[in-house]
């Protein structure tokens, strides 16, 4: 007897090899009457699973056709079973689209990551001290909306709203108070570790795992050529959006993110790679099962061994670089910032949280670390004359 949907079975060794259009699914064995001594054995060659649901459906059947002929000597039947296709993952884009388009030198390493182009561009978020420059904008998208309905000539009008524009833009941005500038460090649409590494990189494969059985999306690794010249690319990653902020920890690393930068910069060394690390995160997670697993061994391993590695470190902090998350890849030959990035030992919020038992009053702490750095240039230029 067999079901519908499969091939047809052939008797093999003694036994019964069912197969379908997918593979082989199983041999079963009938050694006599009993039904307690039904071996099946399910091989699957296309998901190499050892055992699946499948087992009770060839073992009820083999009961079910032994009790019928009790008094036979064992014989060959034939059983079959339809394999269900499974579920689509939720994201359809990865690792593969349906529709490839292969880049310049006619590689896919491209669709070997998860960070994809976003579906819509993230919406502008505006900062509270850039509420003139919004309004302005505002201004200047009326008056050419007026022009184009009115068929009028406003190009003068929009001309000095520009100027304008651009004046108070810079006003704001030379005179920045540090709260001000922590903000734009930030910024959510700031671009992240992934945006500069697939600008300046020809060809890029990113790595994973420490090779303890862990995946850290927080901390991205991976291997990049720029310009003929292979480089390990290290940096914390933030989200773009919400889900991406959550699915990489809002880039807070866990010591299994440290692991795998530090086997990724032994692996550079021993194949003499120059390491790029861009820092970009408010600090290394602080949660319970960070300590069990050993937040501050990783972070201080991490420390000893960049200071023994022979191929040049450049460093770049592109956001934020927070505490001694930032420092466990930052420890460089060549350190470099981009403009309105910071760089600190603990956050604001921490620091507040220590002195003032609050974090309400990052503010204030960030205005005294700030007149605290302008009293030291001053002695020290005091001492200079």
């Amino acid at each position: 007897m067999a079901m519908a949907g499969t091939a047809p079975a052939v008797q093999i060794n003694g036994g019964l090899n069912i197969s379908s259009k997918h593979g082989m699914l199983g041999t079963i064995r009938c050694r006599n009457a009993c039904a307690d001594e039904v071996a099946i054995q399910l091989q699957s060659s296309r998901n190499g699973m050892g055992c699946c649901s499948g087992a009770a459906r060839f073992a009820s059947l083999a009961r079910t056709i032994i009790k019928q002929r009790p008094n036979r000597e064992a014989g060959f039947f034939c059983a079959g079973a339809k394999i269900r296709k499974g579920k689509k993952s939720t994201e359809t884009e990865y690792p593969w689209p349906d529709k490839i388009n292969l880049d310049e030198q006619g590689s896919c390493l491209k669709y070997l990551s998860r960070f994809k182009p976003l579906a819509a561009p993230p919406k502008p978020v505006t900062l509270p001290f850039e509420r003139p420059l919004a309004d302005l904008e505002k201004k200047i998208d009326e008056v050419r909306e007026l022009a184009h309905k009115t068929g009028m000539d406003f190009s003068e009008q929009i001309r000095e709203l520009e100027e304008k524009y651009n004046q108070v833009r810079q006003d704001l941005y030379l005179h920045l108070t540090p709260v001000q500038r922590l903000s734009v460090a930030r910024h959510p649409n700031r671009p992240t570790c992934l945006d500069h590494v697939l600008n300046i990189a020809d060809k890029w494969l990113e790595l994973h795992g420490d090779r303890g059985g862990f995946e850290d999306p927080a901390l991205v690794t991976g291997i990049g050529k720029i310009d003929g010249m292979s480089f390990m690319f290290l940096g914390h990653q933030k989200g773009r959006n919400t889900k991406e902020n959550i699915y990489r920890n809002f880039a807070m690393p866990s010591p299994n993110g440290y692991r795998k930068a530090l086997r990724m910069m032994r692996h550079a060394d021993h194949h003499g790679f120059p390491i790029l690390s861009f820092i970009d995160t408010p600090g290394a997670y602080a949660g319970i099962k960070a300590e069990e697993l050993g937040q501050g061994e990783a972070i201080a391993h991490n420390l000893r061994e960049m200071f023994g590695l022979r191929v040049p470190i450049i460093t770049t902090v592109i956001g934020e670089g927070g505490s001694g998350g930032a420092l466990a890849i930052g420890c460089c030959d060549k350190m470099l910032m981009l403009e309105n990035a910071v760089y600190y030992v603990a956050s604001p919020e921490a620091c507040a949280a220590i002195l003032w038992k609050t974090a309400d009053a990052a503010p204030k702490v960030s205005c005294y670390s700030f007149a605290r750095k302008c009293r030291i240039g001053l002695l020290k230029l005091d001492k200079s004359t």
